[in-house]
């Protein structure tokens, strides 16, 4: 047997980074139609599955209304590469309020779904977390005045 045959490599499996970033864009673009579409317009367009939820929440319309506001709002967010990462933070706590609403109001019937989602957008702000130091950074220096 000569060298050349005995000798044999291995193939690596890595993750090159052009699949990594596709893939992380393709999740920050569900979880913004999910939050856009499912999610936000059912709440500002008091669709009855919506207003039956916060009526047993205790809070009134205004919730809802601020709530799908907030989640619209950070479904524009995932899109914008500045305040991606931003948006993921916000939207674990965001989903920490949806988990504690689903235990004590709603007796943990979705419970599961905050979860997930937080899940998600911890990824999302993990790996955009440079932009979220950018973008400190940028309010920072325009706090200071430079």
């Amino acid at each position: 047997m000569s060298e050349a045959t005995a000798t044999t490599t291995t193939p690596t499996r890595t993750t090159s980074p052009a699949k990594s970033e596709l893939a992380l864009r393709v999740l920050q673009v569900l979880l913004a139609l999910f939050f856009g579409v499912a999610s936000a317009l059912p709440k500002l367009i008091a669709h009855p599955s919506a207003t039956d939820a916060f009526d047993k929440i205790g809070l009134g319309d205004w919730f809802m209304y601020f709530v799908g506001s907030l989640e619209l709002a950070g479904a524009v967010a995932l899109l914008i590469p500045l305040l991606c990462g931003l948006a993921g933070l916000a939207y674990i706590g965001l989903m920490i309020g949806a988990f504690v609403t689903q235990v004590a109001v709603f007796h943990g019937e979705n419970a599961a779904t905050p979860l997930i989602i937080m899940v998600l957008a911890g990824i999302i702000a993990w790996a955009r977390r440079r932009n979220t130091a950018r973008l400190v950074g940028l309010i920072r220096s325009r706090i200071q005045g430079r």
